[in-house]
């Protein structure tokens, strides 16, 4: 059945800061760094020179993700990998050949904060910097095997006050911003290693004030027409209403994010519809909720899609039990992965639920619900502040990582991070490969110190008896 998903009614800025106020400049806690990066064509791979942020003194160099072209063949093995089977034994440990496709698909992420265009005084500000040719090569991750083939923008549904829209800091206003794009794996090498041909939605996180602004709007709203469905004992879906406005929310000249998603994944679903296929949506942040929602979308829009698998970091969270049970119903696979040590996973809202059977791998901390009386628990639900938290969980922890000085909120939730202890994570009992060659050392010393005592004490008997 196919899911209008009509826009949230648009809310309203009634007051902002003057023009002659002092400026400040929009962007997420995570993406201040890419701000950073530079802006030429010779920017520098992403796969090879790849470095963890705020390292400790004498600390390794290169301790970041895999070459994507060292994952192995995964082609017989590839709806395992998309989570068909929702990566049962493959999370923890963490499987070698799945923790380079998580950094493989963090690193089309990161394609797209490069791409974008940060500087508030440019002219081509909240664009894309580079055409869809060469937008990959350009933004340091070339010979990935895909090509991009439609840009994406999401645009917010809150209206600004006309006085903004005519000051001279339009950046403020603006409504619509480049938030990724769809890649086609077309090279036969990487199809033949897939075993499939794979289409990526990559979706930045936030960005311009307005993403900010739809961020804050955490209170839960209705998805249109999702009570109906094959399963009368549902209930109607709830997700947050930044989220969907900036999901649903067009202008006259700029179509919105959902319009965009259908119409390309439709246009490929007609060219390659004849051959195994996936659809795999990434994000980080902002990205990673916008990516459950388009999962959702897509397979609610299209009743034989593909394989659609959710591949997020540090997202925040997106709807209620119902919204949960229906991505649940309609296979939707979403591979969350979280930084126990990120703030922006735990928002918005509470998370009250009584037939949560999530799996959670890594670290030492599962995820505990509150557990509150149940007129707490009837007042949260009816601010419509309780939530749900969505499909499997890889849980990391900064802490675990030797390399990484300090846990500040800025760099626990940076994409940079999230890769870097995907790389390092071995498993709950062992969480970093850096702890787990002291661990080995250890060992390797305490069992020679135990075999010197043995002969030692050997000796001794045999001279006592002698």
């Amino acid at each position: 059945m196919r899911l209008p998903m009509n826009p949230v009614r648009p809310c309203m800025v009634a007051r902002l800061a003057p023009a002659n106020h002092a400026g400040f400049r929009c962007c997420a806690a995570g993406a201040a760094t890419f701000t950073q990066l530079p802006t030429t064509t010779g920017e520098k791979p992403l796969a090879k020179n790849w470095e963890p942020i705020s390292l400790k003194p004498n600390s390794p160099v290169h301790v970041g993700a895999a070459e994507p072209g060292r994952t192995g063949r995964i082609n017989r093995r590839w709806m395992e990998y998309q989570g068909i089977k929702n990566w049962e034994g493959m999370l923890d440990p963490l499987d070698d050949n799945l923790r380079g496709e998580i950094i493989r698909y963090g690193q089309f992420v990161e394609t797209a904060y490069r791409a974008f265009d940060f500087d508030p005084d440019s002219p081509s500000y909240a664009t894309c910097k580079y055409a869809k040719g060469s937008l990959l090569d350009r933004a340091g991750f070339p010979e990935t095997g895909y090509r991009v083939t439609k840009n994406l923008r999401a645009t917010s549904g809150i209206q600004m006050p006309r006085w903004v829209k005519n000051t001279p800091n339009n950046w403020v206003a603006t409504r619509s911003s480049w938030v990724g794009y769809v890649a086609v794996c077309n090279d036969k090498e990487e199809v033949a290693r897939l075993g499939r041909r794979d289409v990526v939605v990559a979706l930045r996180g936030t960005a311009t004030c307005l993403e900010w602004l739809e961020n804050l709007r955490a209170t839960l709203t209705k998805i249109p027409d999702s009570g109906s469905g094959p399963d009368p004992d549902l209930k109607e879906a709830m997700v947050e209403s930044g989220f969907l406005s900036l999901y649903t929310s067009g202008s006259e000249n700029n179509p919105s994010l959902q319009y965009l998603v259908r119409e390309e994944i439709q246009r490929l679903l007609q060219n390659y519809g004849d051959e195994p296929m996936s659809i795999t949506i990434t994000g980080h942040s902002l990205g990673a909720a916008l990516a459950t929602l388009v999962a959702y979308d897509i397979n609610t829009t299209f009743k034989h899609a593909p394989l659609v698998t959710v591949i997020s970091f540090g997202g925040p969270r997106v709807g209620d039990r119902s919204f949960r049970h229906r991505l649940e119903k309609q296979g939707t696979k979403v591979l969350r992965i979280v930084n126990s040590d990120d703030l922006i996973t735990k928002l918005p809202g509470f998370v009250m639920d009584t037939d949560n059977d999530d799996d959670v791998a890594g670290g030492n901390e599962y995820v505990q619900m509150l557990k509150f009386p149940g007129w707490i628990q009837k007042r949260v639900e009816e601010a419509q502040w309780a939530y749900a938290d969505v499909g499997h969980e890889l849980r990391l922890s900064s802490r675990d990582s030797p390399y990484l000085a300090g846990t500040n909120v800025a760099k626990c939730h940076d994409l940079k991070t999230y890769l870097h202890l995907v790389n390092g994570f071995v498993s709950s009992t062992c969480p970093f490969r850096a702890r787990a060659r002291e661990m080995m050392k250890k060992t390797k010393k305490k069992n020679l110190n135990n075999t010197t005592n043995y002969n030692t004490n050997r000796r001794r008997m045999s001279t006592t008896i002698a």
